[in-house]
């Protein structure tokens, strides 16, 4: 049930957000070149997704030739498309200043009236349902449309009383702090793991000299070898969609470019039967074998995975079959991801709009090698440690946030009340300082 046909609770009855909030002008007679500086925000210094602030450049006066005034305290929401549907906002609490400037795609809104916590609005926009419904009304041509201010005036909005509202308010932005902390451990967890990453395939763990090489410095034991040279490389097909006897009732794992986002994949979420495989030339991929994304022009060419299950493959996934009496599949997809952007350049082919790379280019690429397994494996247990951490910080956050997204709707509309809730443990969880919280 969408939120507007919900019947509120504890009495509350619907208003328009123009009833408590107007669009914040530049007052008459401001000479704005009285200040030294004014900070301003570009698009892109707005939060997406809900974060407070936003960032800003100083600029003087004079280089502001067009944008939107907007004071401390307001709520600046994007009103153009894509940015609105994203979430692009953010609540104005500090300005080092006294106004700002922000593109001229954004609506800047303040209480017209005491006793309305701008923090609840700020909130408020963020449920789905009400992006959904003021993004059906905006206007313009397709691909630049925009947000009418008017629409957003005439957004209906629960009437809460002032106290419950600051109540509601401090208890979203507990979870919305706690949700941001396990953000801010996941990418602090992601750059270690990028700097552990560079030490372990240059330095090594066993504290050798090193030797130069074609692709840097590595432990003087280590080979530098073709990816090749590990095991057969070669790509998968797709059946056609128009034949059921390709699909219909299908058993064996089919898999698409999406799944090398799990690193390792042991289930499939498509099948073919054995018809396609027999008359597709579908690869029959065995377990241990190293999947990697080799097109597309957004961020999954480069990304690859360790399969788990026996599996064929579409055009756009080329495996190594790994040898692995010789090399861990992990070390491999390990030492890949560090090459993630040297490999995007390459299959942009130094502009070409269609990237993609081949399986003779993958053939030929040197990989670091050590000579044992077990020094392999060591360094796999420890960038598997990084990524359940990286792992934790991401589902806590999803947790964090759809609870977030279920009680903006149950305390909005009365379902229930600030007062059950205890937050407690996840108020202390968000100030914890970041090694303690992701110890």
């Amino acid at each position: 049930m969408s939120l507007f046909d919900v019947d509120l609770g504890f009495g509350r009855t619907w208003s328009r957000v123009g009833d408590s909030y107007a669009v914040t002008k530049k007052p008459r007679g401001l000479d704005v070149g009285a200040v030294a500086e004014v900070p301003f925000s570009a698009m892109e210094a707005i939060p997406q997704g809900g974060a407070y602030d936003p960032s800003f450049t100083m600029r003087s006066p004079q280089a502001i030739t067009s944008g939107t005034y907007f004071e401390c305290g307001d709520v600046l929401v994007a009103k153009i498309t894509p940015s609105f549907e994203n979430g692009k906002q953010a609540l104005a609490r500090i300005l080092p200043g006294p106004f700002g400037y922000a593109t001229t795609e954004v609506i800047p809104l303040h209480p017209s009236k005491p006793g309305h916590d701008p923090r609840l609005l700020f909130f408020y926009l963020l449920h789905p349902d009400v992006r959904h419904h003021v993004a059906e009304r905006m206007e313009g041509s397709t691909g630049r449309q925009r947000v009418p201010e008017g629409v957003l005036l005439d957004l209906p909005i629960p009437e809460i009383e002032p106290d419950d509202q600051s109540a509601i308010a401090n208890a979203l932005e507990t979870i919305h702090a706690a949700a941001a902390a396990e953000l801010n451990a996941e990418q602090n967890a992601s750059t270690l793991k990028r700097t552990v990453m560079n030490a372990l395939f240059t330095r090594g763990l066993r504290g050798e000299p090193l030797k130069e090489t074609e692709i840097g410095p590595v432990p003087e034991s280590w080979e530098v070898v073709p990816l090749g040279s590990l095991g057969k490389i070669g790509n998968g097909s797709t059946p056609k969609k128009t034949v059921p006897a390709y699909w219909n009732d299908g058993t064996f794992p089919w898999l698409t470019s999406a799944k090398v986002y799990d690193r390792e994949i042991a289930v499939a979420d498509q099948f073919v039967t054995d018809v396609a495989l027999a008359e597709c030339h579908l690869p029959r991929v065995q377990p241990g074998a190293v999947l990697m994304a080799i097109t597309g022009q957004g961020k999954t060419l480069g990304h690859c995975a360790v399969l788990r299950i026996e599996a064929s493959i579409n055009q756009h996934i080329a495996y190594l079959q790994t040898n692995t009496e010789r090399a861990e599949p992990g070390f491999i997809r390990g030492y890949l991801e560090t090459q993630y952007e040297y490999l995007r350049q390459v299959a942009s082919g130094g502009g070409s709009t269609k990237g993609a790379l081949t399986c003779a280019f993958l053939r030929g690429l040197p990989i670091p090698l050590p000579p044992t397994l077990d020094e392999q494996r060591e360094i796999v247990s420890v960038l598997d440690a990084l990524d359940r951490k990286i792992d934790l910080h991401q589902q806590k956050r999803g947790v964090l946030e759809e609870l977030f997204k279920a009680l903006l709707h149950k305390l909005m509309t009365g379902e229930i009340a600030v007062s059950d809730l205890d937050l407690s443990a996840l108020s202390m969880a968000s100030t914890q300082p970041e090694e303690e919280a992701t110890a």
